[in-house]
């Protein structure tokens, strides 16, 4: 695509523009914000968005690159400081816009170029620009390791120099005007020592790029001053004024012609023995029961809404949210899409909530085909903090469009007297090599407190946004990376061991031994870095996967991610098991409780044992299913005072009638859990793995 380059003449800006034109993008234009020249402010703004410090020197950029320079000056402050952006005439972002507005009118760029690596304060402000001119902003260095982003800079030969030092162990006689290869270094050693940022995000320093392969003329400084801007004892502040500077021509064979290091998106699984072959693993062929006549009377489990009771600390769980549709009656799916979110706002009021309290959406689809007309309307529910979300195509009955259920949490709802963080949210829509971009109408990730609520995953190429090659291993370990990612993001101590409820999506039952031993090896992964920073004997207590095998994924994936974390000690956690026979079936239940006991998750399987399948008793396996979960929730410690919100059970579609087992769950979580019953929600599924006929996740917090 044709992209603008936001430039601040430092190292960032100059390497995201590297990186763009390695993935094939044209860079066609050049865009800068400098200090008014009212401001007496002539060298350094004090801006939390932009880098002003050589912003005399940038107009030697076009020249060096021969692009077209467009320059802006910043009028505004920064008076919006929150974590969300919204626009705020007399802030300095505004000037922003109205620069790229001009650049996009005059030269029809369809991206930007931002250098940010970790500034979400930055990036958040850029992409707001960029939703609302219509622009796709790529920032390639977001989240890179910092040690390895210098060495890739040096070794791709950007010639860029220090001129402004502001950190403990920076002295501006030493250090201002050196370059990256010799400051590395001394860099590398002050991360050590005391934790400074060593590509400078912390903002310890600034650079200046005089060359780099881009460049068809480098530039030469000729004489610099140092001014000092404060002269602290332990870590003055000073940067280099440039009195006179010159371009240089080079050889035409040494600029155009560079090589970025290779594209960590894609993963090569290139180790057979890593997974289990799917030629060994034999889906169960399907099991047809015959149950006893049963007493209760049928119930459309689409048509009825269910909320769990509000948990102390203001969570609830709203399920049941559908939406009807038969094409044959020249109905609109647009219409019944509609029609469903004015149930869930009404759902929503009646229990004192809102949609933007919304914190999870779990949107179970009759088919693909529907989802771009179900999303724009979507996308018109919910603002610029959309909820997670995960989207699965499944077996919904004929004249169901989707059936929704989703978690909301108000704060002002919450009666224990525990100190609440406020909600954080990951919503990235930039292009990079990190995860890949939330360019739909919902977030990578939402953080309440200690728990982080991750949208479905999967795999992606970031760079490309195209579903990476390679099959179900290279699928599995891709989408489980960006799982990671994700979670490391939001919070630094989050790793997979720190999830407490995992979800896999697979679209084929040959699928699940992939996923079962791609989620087995990355838990691996994790416990041997754990294990090689500290000296320990305990064994983290992990999250309980469910794997279930649905008729489609969104872009054709053959796996999608969804976990639920807890930023706690795993080593620490409480574990409980058991199980019990049930008339031909077994039954085996798990917990795991967070440990600071803020939450936990419940899973319940039910196999089938019996080889003969005629007149089982159903009442009696729901009774005892119910009983068993009832008893998972009471061995919970006595500090824990989480309630169940969601009872999902995932059910083998060819051997329930969905009604009848819906008003069987419902009926015994009533007599056992009274009103601490969670919202039942029921999701027909392909398969399960093994002999299971039915596996129950269930959230409590």
């Amino acid at each position: 695509m044709r992209v603008v380059a936001l430039i601040s003449g430092g190292k960032d800006s100059c390497y995201n523009m590297m990186q763009c034109v390695a993935a094939g993008h044209q860079i066609v234009a050049l865009a800068n914000l400098r200090p008014a020249e009212n401001t007496g402010q002539t060298d350094e703004l004090d801006s939390y968005m932009y880098q002003t410090v050589g912003h005399h020197a940038i107009d030697l950029y076009a020249d060096a690159l021969d692009l077209p320079l467009y320059r802006g000056f910043i009028k505004g402050a920064s008076v919006n400081t929150g974590r969300v952006y919204t626009a705020c005439q007399e802030d300095e972002v505004e000037d922003l816009y109205q620069l790229m507005k001009l650049v996009k009118d005059k030269e029809g760029v369809e991206g930007v170029s931002v250098g940010a690596i970790l500034s979400d304060y930055q990036r958040v402000r850029v992409e707001d620009v960029c939703r609302r001119l219509n622009l796709q902003p790529l920032a390639y260095l977001w989240h890179w390791n910092q040690e390895i982003l210098l060495k890739e800079m040096i070794s791709s030969n950007v010639q860029a120099i220090i001129i402004k030092v502001a950190a403990f162990g920076l002295d501006p006689d030493k250090h201002l005007g050196k370059t990256l290869g010799e400051m590395e270094p001394v860099l590398l050693e002050l991360s050590e020592k005391y934790g400074v940022h060593v590509c400078g995000e912390g903002g310890e320093y600034e650079t200046f790029t005089l060359d780099c392969p881009l460049f068809k003329k480098k530039i030469v400084v000729d004489s610099a001053k140092v001014v000092m801007h404060s002269a602290d004892a332990f870590a003055p502040v000073a940067y280099l004024h440039f009195s006179k500077l010159h371009l240089e021509n080079k050889a035409e064979e040494s600029w155009g012609n560079f090589v970025v290091s290779s594209c960590s998106c894609e993963m090569s699984c290139m180790d057979d023995d890593i997974f289990p072959s799917s030629e060994e693993y034999e889906p169960q062929k399907n099991i047809l029961v015959v149950w006893k006549s049963l007493k209760h009377k049928s119930l459309d489990f689409t048509k009825t809404l269910q909320n769990s009771g509000k948990s102390l600390s203001g969570y609830q769980w709203f399920s049941g949210i559908t939406a009807h549709f038969l094409p044959s009656k020249d109905e609109n799916a647009q219409d019944a899409a509609r029609e469903a979110f004015s149930s869930l706002r009404a759902n929503l009021t009646s229990e004192g909530f809102k949609l933007k309290d919304i914190i999870l959406v779990h949107l179970y689809m009759k088919s693909m085909k529907d989802f771009s007309v179900i999303n724009s309307v979507y996308m018109t529910e919910f603002d610029l903090c959309p909820p997670a979300r995960v989207c699965v195509e499944t077996l919904l009955p004929d004249g169901v469009l989707f059936c929704m259920d989703c978690l909301a949490h108000k704060y002002d709802m919450a009666t224990d007297d525990v100190v609440h963080d406020e909600k954080l949210v990951m919503h990235v829509q930039s292009i990079s090599h990190w995860a890949p971009a939330s360019i739909g109408p919902y977030s990578q990730s939402i953080k309440v407190g200690d728990v982080l609520y991750c949208a479905g995953q999967i795999a992606l190429v970031p760079c490309t946004m195209q579903l990476v090659r390679g099959g179900i291993p290279a699928e599995a370990s891709l989408s489980l990376r960006h799982v990671e990612r994700v979670l490391g993001a939001m919070s630094q101590e989050a790793t997979l061991h720190h999830v407490i409820s995992a979800s896999c999506y697979v679209t084929d039952s040959k699928s699940i031994p992939t996923a079962r031993s791609v989620w087995q090896r990355k838990l691996g992964e994790c416990r041997k870095v754990e294990d090689s920073e500290m000296d320990r004997d305990e064994t983290a207590v992990c999250g309980l996967l469910a794997v279930v095998v649905v008729s489609h994924l969104p872009r054709d994936a053959a796996i999608e991610w969804h976990v639920v974390a807890v930023v706690d000690d795993p080593l620490q956690r409480k574990h409980f098991a058991m199980k019990m026979l049930s008339e031909g079936f077994q039954i085996e239940c798990e917990s795991v409780e967070s440990s600071s006991a803020s939450c936990a998750s419940i899973s319940v399987r039910l196999s089938l044992i019996s080889s003969s399948t005629s007149h089982l008793d159903l009442d009696g396996l729901l009774n005892d299913l119910a009983a068993m979960f009832k008893q998972a929730v009471d061995k919970l410690s006595e500090d824990c005072s989480a309630s169940p919100l969601s009872f999902r059970a995932f059910f083998k579609e060819q051997v329930f009638d969905s009604e009848t087992l819906q008003k069987g769950l419902q009926e015994y979580l009533e007599k056992y859990l009274e009103e601490k019953t969670p919202a039942l929600i029921l999701v027909p599924v392909v398969d399960l793995p093994d002999k299971d006929v039915i596996h129950i996740t269930c959230w409590l917090s």
